[in-house]
């Protein structure tokens, strides 16, 4: 038996395989290549960098995301956990302080005995040792070429983007007001409004502005659930009063009146020295970004800690590559986790992390990998990516709709999606007795 198993990557998917390895008792060489090597969107050495948004979304279970931070907190997720531990206000999301929870999750991995953290980079794959794959979509190119090798086809990739950061104090507070939409929890966002004539102006300048080229060989592909705003205001000028500038559920204090239109702006830090432009992920050259966005009044005299980006993301063509419980077809011992696996966002990828870790354990103990059921958000994501049609593979975010259709569906939207819920965690309660996940110590 090998002395260890290899977990390469360590982000969200990558950590979090880890942690569940070394939970089974499972020895792990855990690989990463930051500091020594960095990537277009990395900052930091810490494990489990966000790069993009503060964000993971929603956190009740009639909501799909929600239902599956549930399902991964009784499955022990060390992402999960440090997220919780690192909340910082966002109404009913569940969104963090991102040096905090990173910094935790280092730390929790550091003092975890099983664990060996090497930071280097691993250029290929060893086909004879059982092996997590979590390198994430900022895949190395020697890595992305190994991959294309065992794929056998072309590259596959979309481009993200990030939205930009702006120093809190800088912000003029005397333009926009504290709220939530419907005034549901507490008053965690900070609300730009504008005019029509503001708007306006604002839309005009947004898409005729200079935006960041990609290269020359390059195709441009973006996923839809990270659209740069540009790229979107350009579908139309009020596409953006239906999205992240969408007015509804919100009145300014000054006059009681919805506004025309809305840019809300999130905490990113438990300090609060940092805002989110919430939906405004760019490829803007930066100077154009400090132009345009300067045309929300609030924000007129915004600093920017860090400027809205976008980056290649490469992913696999798992349906035509993955088995059932999550391995390579022709290297059976490897298991590709993470967004490169084509799940697309933060929880997803740490919930990929989580079932590829738990089937990379029971390889390691001579046990089969397990199937999660299709009925669990978990399992249904999952299921997606190795059952998808390989012609038309796309990154894909959890969703009711990847889950079988209950027998006798309400017509009430959140009496039905708290029977999927309750569905879906009935289904992992009675997979984890089983005894099927493998035994933690």
């Amino acid at each position: 038996m090998q002395s260890s198993v290899m977990v390469i990557g360590g982000g969200l998917a990558g950590s979090e395989a880890a942690w569940q390895l070394a939970a089974r008792g499972v020895p792990v060489t855990l690989y990463e290549m930051r500091p020594f090597k960095s990537t277009p969107a990395h900052h930091t050495q810490d494990m489990a960098e966000l790069v993009c948004s503060n964000s993971l979304r929603a956190n009740a279970t009639t909501n799909a995301v929600g239902l599956l931070k549930e399902e991964m907190r009784r499955l022990g997720s060390l992402i999960i956990s440090c997220a919780d531990a690192n909340r910082v206000p966002a109404g009913e999301a569940l969104a963090v302080d991102r040096e905090g929870f990173s910094r935790m999750v280092t730390e929790r991995l550091l003092s975890q005995p099983l664990i060996d953290i090497r930071r280097e980079e691993v250029h290929s794959l060893q086909p004879d040792r059982i092996t997590v794959l979590a390198t994430g979509p900022l895949t190395s190119p020697a890595m992305a070429q190994a991959l294309q090798g065992l794929s056998g086809a072309r590259d596959l990739y979309f481009y993200d983007a990030a939205a930009p950061l702006v120093l809190t104090e800088s912000i003029d507070q005397t333009k926009g007001f504290w709220a939530s939409r419907y005034d549901k929890g507490e008053k965690d966002y900070f609300n730009c409004p504008m005019t029509k004539e503001e708007y306006d102006l604002f839309y005009d300048a947004l898409v005729s502005a200079r935006v960041t080229p990609p290269r020359d060989f390059e195709e441009e592909r973006f996923f839809e659930g990270c659209m740069p705003v540009e790229v979107l205001a350009k579908r139309g000028p009020k596409t953006l009063l239906f999205g992240p500038m969408k007015p509804v559920g919100l009145a300014d204090p000054a006059d009681g009146r919805r506004p025309y239109a809305v840019v809300q702006l999130r905490q990113d830090d438990a300090a609060c020295r940092l805002m989110n432009i919430v939906g405004f992920q760019t490829r803007l050259a930066r100077p154009e970004q400090e132009r345009v966005f300067s045309m929300i009044p609030a924000l007129v005299n915004a600093e920017y800690a860090r400027y809205g980006m976008v980056h290649r993301n490469t992913f696999i063509n798992s349906p035509a590559m993955l088995e059932a419980d999550g391995r390579f077809r022709e290297m059976r011992l490897v298991f590709p986790a993470g967004q490169m696996t084509g799940v697309e966002g933060y929880v997803e990828s740490a919930a990929s992390g989580l079932a590829m870790g738990v089937n990379a354990a029971l390889a390691y103990q001579g046990l089969p990998g397990a199937v999660f059921p299709p009925e669990t958000a978990t399992g249904s994501l999952l299921n997606y990516i190795v059952t998808a049609e390989p012609k038309r593979f796309q990154p894909m975010n959890v969703n009711f709709g990847l889950m079988p259709p209950l027998p006798d569906p309400p017509r009430d939207k959140k009496i039905k999606q708290q029977m999927y819920a309750d569905r879906a965690l009935r289904s992992l309660d009675e997979l984890i007795q089983s005894g099927r996940l493998g035994r933690r110590v």
